[in-house]
């Protein structure tokens, strides 16, 4: 899991830190990621969470524009990276581009991925979500109403699979 915010330099040749938090997470040999853009930043994938999005994208509708759309713009300006000794990633010129990236980056942790956002970008899409947040009313209780927990069983009596109708 990915969680966080931190504010890194670009160095002259396109070289990103990666958070050493975010590093350890990565629990690959050797550690790499693979970096699309998405919406207005760079979204960096550990591979097996790569592996499982491109399973989900398998399973859209072959002859669906979106879908198709969606796929076509994902994998085809995914590039892997692996990290350096230093930890580093080197985001290609292209991608940086797209994410409106100069020297300051922000290193956002997103549960099964990070992104990389020009702080620009990141403050106005901050500001965007909290007036939208403050308009919605979401089905989400919080905190969290606490788990039901189960009805006891008595030793002799399995639970009754409750009926289909």
């Amino acid at each position: 899991m990915f969680k966080g915010t931190y504010r890194h330099r670009i160095d002259s040749k396109g070289r990103l830190p990666v958070p050493a938090v975010f590093r350890r997470g990565l629990g690959e040999a050797p550690p790499a990621v693979v970096v699309t853009p998405l919406d207005q930043c760079l979204a960096a994938y550990p591979r097996s969470e790569w592996s499982r999005l491109e399973e989900q994208l398998r399973t859209l509708p072959v002859f669906s524009r979106p879908a198709k759309a969606l796929t076509r713009l994902l994998t085809s300006r995914a590039v892997d990276c692996e990290l350096d000794v230093q930890g580093r990633i080197l985001l290609p010129t292209p991608l940086r581009a797209a994410a409106g990236l100069d020297r300051e980056a922000l290193v956002i942790g997103v549960l099964n991925r990070f992104e990389v956002w020009a702080p620009d970008r990141w403050d106005a899409f901050v500001a965007d979500s909290e007036r939208l947040l403050e308009d919605a009313t979401l089905d989400v209780q919080w905190p969290l109403p606490p788990a039901a927990s189960p009805e006891p069983q008595s030793p002799g009596h399995p639970q009754e699979k409750p009926k289909r109708m």
